[in-house]
Order: C-alpha cells, then sequence, then structure tokens
C-alpha cells in the first residue's frame, strides 16, 4: 500500500471517483485496509465523507 498520504488521498479518490461506489468495495476489491487507509489520511486531517464517496478535509 501506499504510505505517502498525499500520494493516497489522490489515488483512492481518483479510485472511487472512477471505478467504486464506496470505500468498502474498493477495500475488498483491491484487499485492502480501511482502517489502515483512515489512519494515514487522518494524519494529514482527512475523513471519508460517504455522501459524496471520497476522503475530504475534516472541518472542525
Amino acid at each position: 500500500m501506499i504510505k505517502e498520504p498525499n500520494i493516497l488521498l489522490s489515488y483512492i479518490n481518483t479510485k472511487l471517483r472512477d471505478f467504486y461506489k464506496s470505500i468498502d468495495d474498493l477495500c475488498e476489491d483491491l484487499d485492502l485496509s480501511k482502517d489502515e487507509i483512515d489512519q494515514i489520511l487522518i494524519s494529514i486531517g482527512y475523513i471519508y465523507d460517504e455522501s459524496s464517496n471520497q476522503y475530504k478535509l475534516k472541518i472542525t
């Protein structure tokens, strides 16, 4: 799995936009851990937004 957060963010959001209806579908198909993706992307302030099916900057 890609460990560099900004590259991972771009990769995951592109895959979600172009090929998958949810993060769960993506993780199942590519055999990835949603928890690991979340952990990496939370470290740069991004969380998964189910309604838009993408990782977005967390607004506090």
